[in-house]
């Protein structure tokens, strides 16, 4: 005798989709309904168990209720070229008078009292994902890196401005520091082909150097000032 049919409204009907990335666990919801006038059993199985996790597995829908099963994907390495060959099934049957043994009850039930639906198992990426990359110090921010909130909230003219100035300044940074390597350089230089001098004398660098290094001091704080300003405003911006 062929089996029975399936009473049970299953919601998706043929197949579960699972939404990556996969390094976490991913759930899926998968609800069973019972349009009968008659309590149902169910078990809910899987040809991938050390991969799922399932709650509830097993259990009694009363009639013309449902409930919503909860399938969770473990994490895993994914491989798009490799298609998911997983399969579920909701088995059901009519509930029994007599519900003191579950275990016994789906034991002792005659094949041709039970029913069954297989669904297949969907992987699927997000299409578009980006990948979100750290710029180094070394390299200009650009549009794309600003904060959505930022850059929503800042026009094109205001945004330009910024990368303009930041670029403007990590230029005047970098001849800062050749214009300090060529002042260090140039004092060797001096120190090298210079008569002696006396320990005190010696140990101070000549009047325009200080006053060089004090300049260039002066400059590269105020550039590190200028920086942190312009961080608070796009912090403030991005909240």
């Amino acid at each position: 005798m062929s089996r029975q049919e399936q009473v049970l409204l299953l919601e998706p009907q043929h197949e579960l989709r699972f939404r990556g990335p996969f390094t976490d666990v991913i759930t899926a919801t998968l609800k069973l309904s019972n349009p009968t006038d008659q309590n149902v059993c169910f078990k809910v199985k899987t040809t991938a168990p050390r991969r799922y996790c399932v709650r509830p597995n097993s259990g009694v829908i009363e009639a013309g209720t449902s409930i919503n099963v909860s399938v969770m994907l473990q994490p895993f390495d994914y491989d798009p070229s490799e298609k998911s060959k997983h399969k579920f099934m909701v088995q059901s049957m009519m509930a029994p008078a007599d519900m003191g043994d579950m275990e016994g009850v789906w034991k002792d039930a005659k094949p041709e009292e039970l029913m069954d639906s297989k669904l297949r198992c969907v992987f699927e990426m997000p299409s578009g994902n980006d990948k979100t990359h750290e710029a180094d110090g070394s390299k200009a921010p650009s549009s794309s890196s600003l904060p959505k909130s930022a850059s929503a909230s800042l026009d094109d003219a205001e945004v330009k401005k910024i990368m303009e100035e930041c670029r403007r300044l990590q230029v005047e940074v970098q001849k800062l520091r050749e214009e300090n390597r060529q002042i260090r350089e140039d004092d060797g230089l001096k120190r090298r082909k210079g008569p002696a001098m006396s320990a005190q004398v010696s140990t101070a660098p000549p009047k325009g150097t200080a006053l060089r290094e004090e300049s260039l001091s002066a400059r590269v704080l105020a550039l590190c000032v200028l920086f942190f300003v312009i961080g608070v405003i796009l912090g403030k911006l991005a909240l």
